[in-house]
């Protein structure tokens, strides 16, 4: 376990079977491989976690992926369109308060054409000029990133989803292409931005064979932001009924992440906080280095139902940015406001 974990720190990529037995480790394995990763962590980063405002635009969606409760065919869902207005609003109570990313995230919604998207990503541009923005609204044609980039965006979060082509179609229907979202998030680290790649780790038929090859990936590929949280079902689903994910596979999949990319920018997810009251602490003692309180307005918040029972208050709320200090004082760490760029380290 030693030589893997030291193999990892000089940048060298374990064999499959070392990172499956790596990702199930537990006891006192486990815990060495996070000792390692928050080590790592707290040399690149300090004691200090980057703040990202998130903004749900839209609950609308065209897709049905398996997983997702904000999924076309659910007639449950609550459906909303943030304006442009709402969302400048959003910034602007997000700004006063100290933060200086823009998390704009919805379903894949049509609604949000070009025509629409760039006139309100350079209007946020021109108003915060100092301040990051990134967006998280699946997948499009470069044309699109392109313009976008070119507007001012400078971040995007693609999730792979599953680096096994089966597994990913087991997950979402036929019309989604394995090879449309991979070329997508090329297309991407092409244009310029800093992107964003993950999983869940417990989606049905997924083992720990899968989750060794989406690292893998991730290592192949060097995102900027790797997004990594346990499933959660949703009752409107065709999972509802598959148990949430393990979060000890979860911490040692970011663990890893964290010795593959020492650099990168991992949030410690809200799914990881739904299901954790310690979710934040939990991620953080394991390498991640970002947590994204919502900037949505309060009504919609419950809305954007990806899975049952998302944390949208307390401290994963941006309103209460001084609660979350006080919970990260508790472990020895402080919020950094910083824009928090991407920093490789030579």
């Amino acid at each position: 376990m030693k030589s893997i974990l030291c193999s990892l720190e000089s940048g060298k990529l374990p064999t499959r079977q070392e990172l499956t037995a790596l990702i199930a480790s537990r006891g006192e394995e486990a815990q060495h491989l996070r000792d390692f990763a928050v080590r790592t962590a707290r040399e690149r980063f300090g004691r200090s976690i980057f703040v990202r405002g998130l903004i749900e635009i839209s609950s609308y969606c065209k897709n049905n992926c398996y997983y997702c409760g904000l999924r076309a065919s659910n007639a449950t869902a609550e459906r909303y369109r943030l304006t442009d207005e709402q969302i400048l609003e959003c910034c602007q109570a997000g700004y006063k308060a100290g933060i200086r990313t823009f998390v704009l995230q919805g379903g894949e919604d049509s609604y949000w054409s070009d025509e629409r998207l760039v006139p309100l990503v350079a209007a946020i541009r021109a108003e915060f000029s100092d301040a990051a923005i990134t967006l998280s609204l699946g997948e499009r044609s470069d044309e699109s990133y392109r313009a976008l980039r070119t507007a001012g965006a400078d971040r995007y979060l693609l999730r792979h989803e599953a680096a096994n082509r089966e597994l990913y179609e087991a997950i979402h229907p036929a019309k989604m292409s394995y090879d449309n979202r991979i070329a997508c998030i090329k297309s991407l680290l092409a244009a310029g931005y800093q992107t964003g790649m993950g999983m869940m780790i417990g989606v049905p038929e997924q083992s720990v064979e899968d989750i060794a090859a989406d690292l893998e990936l991730i290592a192949t590929l060097r995102p900027q932001m790797v997004g990594i949280g346990p499933f959660i079902p949703h009752p409107a689903t065709p999972f509802a009924e598959h148990p949430a994910g393990d979060i000890e596979l979860t911490l040692n999949t970011i663990a890893i992440v964290r010795l593959l990319l020492p650099d990168a920018l991992i949030p410690a997810t809200t799914a990881l906080a739904t299901l954790s009251a310690e979710g934040h602490r939990l991620a953080i003692e394991v390498g991640a280095n970002v947590i994204m309180p919502n900037l949505s307005p309060a009504d919609v918040r419950g809305k954007y139902a990806i899975y049952t029972g998302k944390a949208a208050s307390g401290t994963e709320a941006a309103e209460n940015l001084k609660a979350l200090e006080a919970e990260l004082a508790k472990f020895g760490y402080t919020i950094n406001y910083d824009k928090g760029d991407y920093n490789e380290h030579i």
